[in-house]
């Protein structure tokens, strides 16, 4: 239990921040997950759009630090090789 006054608020700031980052990495996880249901689905119109949302989504989580650099940009990379291996 935090006993002074800074300790406190460090704990009612990370509750808060906790919550933020969840719905971050929630919304760049559901940005991924369309772009795989559309290149699963063969349609790839949709697939690039989707990879269109996405890219940012990713690139915004790893600069808001819900995710590490690297790991977006590895998965924007593999995103895009699966969208453009796609038969039109």
């Amino acid at each position: 239990m935090a006993n002074t006054s800074s300790a406190k608020k460090a704990t009612r700031v990370a509750g808060r921040r906790t919550l933020i980052n969840k719905n971050r990495l929630s919304a760049v996880r559901t940005a991924v997950r369309k772009v795989e249901e559309a290149v699963t689905s063969g349609k790839k119109g949709d697939a690039e759009a989707a990879l269109k949302a996405a890219a940012p989504a990713l690139a915004r989580g790893a600069q808001k630090g819900v995710m590490h650099k690297n790991a977006a940009s590895r998965k924007i990379s593999r995103l895009t090789k699966r969208v453009k291996g796609m038969k039109g």
